[in-house]
Parts: structure tokens; C-alpha cells; sequence
């Protein structure tokens, strides 16, 4: 039986009666033994990979079926030329020219050619997000060591290619560790078997380093992928036949790893293309098919961990016998993203360009990247280092002393630094633990060194000396120390408190609301008293400046003067200003 079934269109009403549904642990497509008996004899989504059916909503791979439509819904519309010396028409109108090869184009039989996906792959390309998530959680877990590791190390049939795809700013978090494991033994065992002259399946592994727009622009490609190389022997890849580093948003390298591909793969070779969760293997996939051109089966591609369910054989970007497959991300459980909601997991999201943001502390202080990570600075052989945080700018930052660091968690975990989003989400995540490193630099003006958190971003530290450095995270959390991906900093350095970002301040306007209850409570007044007094004011710290406030305070530091009359503003903590009464 084959491994995976032409996708097939559920619009046909020839046949009335719907297929039976399949056992759940055999929903996601070619994730199972072949010999087993009564397979699923049901399409596959060309988008996730999974068994469609229009039974049960509540199921995975649900599939509404579209409304039929009438012989005339694509019926060709009859073109009248506009008269040429009608006054009331303008001369735009005159000039344009209509499309009548439009309708020639369009299918006779009433019905686009464009493939039919399940209501999952619909809801993540059209609205970017899960929808039913009662079948979400139905999905089995999925085994790459028993579903798809012995297809690509098998010592029989075809050669196999593989794509091992990471994200360029999640390295250690996306690098798929178990598989570059497999694939070296395998590696090893049968190229001793092929010098003997028995059969041997070599695999080809090309590391995939996908999002390298996110990085900086001044890094070097060759710098990055001397690092990659290092960085990929010590997690566990030994034999590496190549390092291609790629955007698939722009488009960057894919023509010279498709070319790479092609040449590697033979005839009738497959090539698989593996990796963690979000790490980039649909898009990847998608803009080798647009690179290629023609007519493909776009795979679905959403900022949602775990988009791919089952193993998609793509057609029509390798040529002749070659097969192209996508599977499904591996979740690894080390990477501090696997333990957010979806709503946090948003606030870690990269869009555009990684930006440093750096710190110039002694020993004493301490950086907290959200509620996620602190590096705590112990002991120097040097008056100050330098700390670069890289990560979504979304995430605020604090900076403060060691001996205040303990009561972060209590005071601002869940409200100023976020994720966790909510008091209550705090004690879900985990025990809050520290890990020691001793580090050395020899250099101020570049970062020798990063300690890195998998799935959230790194520190990169700089200094000319010897330092002591305590990482706070997550119980679970693999707390990675490396060479430094990226040496440079920023040039205008963070100061002590909170950063300037919209987490902070609608934590702060919280806050504000809530003491000024409390305040109005003692104080005998109604809340509709108080809440006319005392409105909260939004000022983003650092940013407030008392001379630019009105006409009556330009130039002169006497504060805020309000357009309601004898009123002023006194600045209130947490940056906010509160209305009060002047005598």
C-alpha cells in the first residue's frame, strides 16, 4: 500500500454514504505501520497531512463540505462595448479593457482547481489561529523515532536527503538533537556496510538555517556558518554534507539549496524535511515550490506549534521519481515556549530584525527578561560587563539589585513582566531555579559569550576578564552556554528599572486604578467621586517632560497645568500622574 493517498474531493456527491472515521492514534497521515491491517481509507489534507472527514466536528481533520453550486454560478457574462460618445461615462472608463480571457480559463466543470484542505488548515490561513481546540488536544503525540526515523535511516531502497531545519534565532532550541543523533549512527554504520559491499543507505543531512533575516545585517555568512557548524557537531550531527543558510520570506538562498537538493537526491531519491516545532519547515517547502514555479499544493504555514500533523508528500518542485516530504514538528520539551498559551506565546513571536539591547552593570545587579529568565551579575574581576539581551521586542526588561530580585516574582511576575500573562499562570510554569557559569572574555568591545534559553532568545555577555554569573529559569529549561552568535551591542545603553514598553505600561494603569480604590475606599468617597478626581494617566517613563505640557508650563519645571481650571497634576509611582485640587 502506498504511503500516502492522492488527496480526493469530498464535493462529489456520487457517493452519500461518509467513509468511517479511523482510530485516532491513525489519524495523522503516514504516521503508522504500512502492514498494519485496515488502514484509513480516507484523503489526506494537502495542507497538514491529516485524515479528512466530514463526520464529526469535534474530531481532527473535519471537513465541511462546500454547498453545491448551480451550472450558471461561473456562467460567462455577456460584454457590451461602451459607447464612445456617451458624455456621462469618463474617459477611465472608456479607455479600459475588459479580461474575456477570463472566463475561457475557468474550469467547465463549475468547481476551482484549487485543493480542498480541512477546516483546520482554513482556520490557520485565513484567521491565523486554532479554532476547535476540544480537537486539537485529540491529536496523538507524534514519535519521530517510530514514525519517521526508520523511513530516512533505512539501509534498503532509495537514497534519502535531509533537510535538517532550524531557526536561526533559536538555534539550540530548534536544533533537533535526537535526530542529528540518528542520522549519525546511521551514517556510520552503513557507509561500513557499503565499503563491505552490502547495502547501505547513506543519508545526505544539509542543516537548514531558515529566518536569517530576523539577524542583524552586519553578521558575516561565513562567521554564521562556521557557528552553525560548530554549534551543530556539539549537538550530536556528525557527518554534515552542507550548511545553507536561508529567508524563506524573501526568498534569500532558496535557488542554491534547491539546486544543492536536486543534485544530491539522484533519480528517484526522497528527501525529508525535519525539525522542531515552528522552526520553518512548511514555509521552507513553499518557497522552494514558488521558486520553482508551476502549479503546487501550497502546505499550511501559521506561527502555531504543531501545523503539519502527518507526513505530506509534496509534488511538483523535484522533477521525475524524486519525492519531496514534510512531517511534523518535534516538540522539544527543554524549550521554554512549550510550557506558554498561545496568547504568550505571541509576545515571543519574531517579526522583523533582532535589535540588542544592551546593559552596563557592576556586580550586585541582575536582568530579567519578562517572567521567563534573570541573570544575576555575582562576582566580576572587573568594575562592569556588559549584557545584551536578544530577544522579541515585545518582552519587557527589568534591571535592579540582587537582594530585590527574590520579591520580583511575588511583586511583578504575571502584571509588568509578562509572559506569564496573569498572577494565576505563574506556579503553572514551573519551579523557579538558578544555574551557575563561570565565563571569561577578553574583549569590551565585542560579546564573547551568550547563555541562551531555548525558545526565548539569549544573553550575550562582553567583558575583559573573569565573571560569575547566576541563571534564573524555569525548572526544565536547558540553559545553554556558547560561543557568542552575535558580538556586537547597542550603542545607547538601558537604564535601572523597567524598559518602555506597552506591558509595563498597562500593568502600571492596573496598578494605579487599583491603589486609588483603595485610596477613595479610606478616604470615605463613592467610586464615582473618586473616579472623577483621580484619573489615571498613561506616561510612558522617561518620556514625560514637564516643560512640554502646556502653554502655562512652557519652559519652566512647575509641572502639568490641566484645561479644567484651578487643577494640577502631581506625578504619581510607576509613572502615572493623578488629578488633585489646588488650595
Amino acid at each position: 500500500m502506498p504511503l500516502l493517498r492522492t488527496p480526493r474531493f469530498f464535493s462529489s456527491p456520487s457517493n452519500p454514504s461518509s467513509p468511517v472515521v479511523p482510530p485516532i492514534s491513525l489519524i495523522r497521515g503516514g504516521c503508522y505501520d504500512e502492514n498494519l491491517p485496515d488502514l484509513p481509507d480516507l484523503p489526506l489534507c494537502p495542507g497538514c497531512g491529516v485524515h479528512m472527514q466530514d463526520s464529526d466536528p469535534d474530531l481532527p481533520g473535519f471537513f465541511a463540505k462546500p454547498s453545491p453550486k448551480s451550472s450558471a454560478y461561473h456562467a460567462s457574462v455577456r460584454r457590451t462595448s461602451l459607447p464612445v460618445d456617451e458624455p456621462q461615462i469618463s474617459n477611465f472608463l472608456k479607455s479600459g479593457q475588459f479580461d474575456e480571457e477570463a472566463d475561457k480559463e475557468r474550469p467547465e466543470n463549475g468547481r476551482d482547481s484549487k485543493p480542498l484542505v480541512c477546516a483546520r488548515c482554513h482556520s490557520l490561513r485565513h484567521y491565523g489561529r486554532v479554532k476547535n481546540n476540544k480537537a486539537e488536544n485529540l491529536l496523538p503525540d507524534f514519535d519521530f523515532d517510530r514514525m519517521v526515523g526508520p523511513k530516512i535511516v533505512s539501509s534498503g531502497g532509495s537514497r534519502s536527503v535531509v533537510l535538517m531545519v532550524v531557526d536561526a534565532a533559536d538555534f539550540d532550541g530548534s536544533f533537533p538533537r535526537r535526530i542529528a543523533k540518528l542520522l549519525s549512527a546511521s551514517i556510520e554504520e552503513n557507509s561500513s556496510a557499503w565499503k563491505e559491499g552490502k547495502p547501505g543507505n547513506v543519508p545526505r543531512v544539509l542543516i537548514v538555517v531558515t529566518k536569517i533575516d530576523l539577524l542583524p545585517g552586519c553578521l558575516s555568512p561565513t562567521g554564521l556558518e562556521y557557528w552553525v557548524r560548530q554549534r551543530a557537531h556539539e549537538g550530536g550531527a556528525g557527518k554534515i554534507t552542507g550548511v545553507h543558510l536561508v529567508s524563506s520570506l524573501r526568498g534569500w538562498g532558496v535557488k542554491d539549496l534547491l539546486d544543492h537538493v536536486q543534485h544530491l537526491v539522484g533519480t528517484r531519491g526522497s528527501v525529508w524535511a525535519v525539525g522542531a516545532q515552528n522552526a520553518g519547515k512548511s514555509t521552507l517547502i513553499n518557497a522552494m515550490g514558488k521558486c520553482v514555479g508551476g502549479k503546487i499544493n501550497l502546505l499550511t504555514e501559521a506561527p502555531v506549534p504543531g501545523t503539519t500533523i502527518g507526513i505530506v508528500r509534496v509534488e511538483g518542485i523535484l522533477s521525475g521519481q524524486m519525492k519531496l516530504f514534510d512531517t511534523p514538528g518535534i516538540i522539544h520539551p527543554y524549550q521554554i515556549s512549550t510550557r506558554l498559551n498561545a496568547e504568550e506565546q505571541t509576545l515571543l513571536h519574531l517579526k522583523k530584525e533582532m535589535r540588542p539591547r544592551t546593559y552596563r552593570i557592576k556586580a550586585g545587579h541582575s536582568v530579567h527578561i519578562a517572567g521567563l529568565m534573570r541573570l544575576d551579575v555575582e562576582e566580576t574581576t572587573t568594575d562592569t560587563i556588559y549584557l545584551t539581551v536578544w530577544a522579541s521586542p515585545l518582552l519587557p526588561l527589568h534591571m535592579g539589585k540582587i537582594e530585590g530580585a527574590a520579591g520580583m516574582i511575588e511583586r511583578h511576575f504575571g502584571r509588568q513582566l509578562q509572559p506569564p500573562i496573569g498572577e494565576d499562570r505563574v506556579a503553572h510554569l514551573g519551579q523557579w531555579l538558578r544555574k551557575e557559569f563561570r565565563v571569561r572574555g577578553n574583549s569590551w568591545e565585542v560579546s564573547s559569550v551568550d547563555i541562551a534559553a531555548p525558545g526565548l532568545g539569549w544573553f550575550a555577555v562582553g567583558l575583559k576578564g573573569e565573571a560569575v554569573l547566576g541563571a534564573w529559569t524555569y525548572e526544565g529549561v536547558d540553559l545553554v552556554l556558547r560561543n557568542s552568535l552575535i558580538p556586537s551591542r547597542a550603542k545607547i545603553f538601558e537604564v535601572a528599572g523597567f524598559t518602555v514598553s506597552e506591558i509595563v505600561s498597562v500593568a502600571d494603569s492596573a496598578i494605579g486604578k487599583s491603589k486609588q480604590k483603595k485610596r477613595s475606599k479610606r478616604d470615605g468617597l463613592s467610586v464615582e467621586d473618586s473616579s472623577d478626581r483621580s484619573k489615571p494617566l498613561r506616561v510612558l517613563p522617561r518620556m514625560f517632560s514637564f516643560g512640554r505640557c502646556s502653554e502655562r508650563g512652557k519652559g519652566r519645571n512647575e509641572g502639568f497645568i490641566s484645561d479644567e481650571g484651578e487643577q494640577a497634576l502631581k506625578i504619581l509611582p510607576f509613572g502615572f500622574a493623578q488629578k488633585s485640587d489646588v488650595s
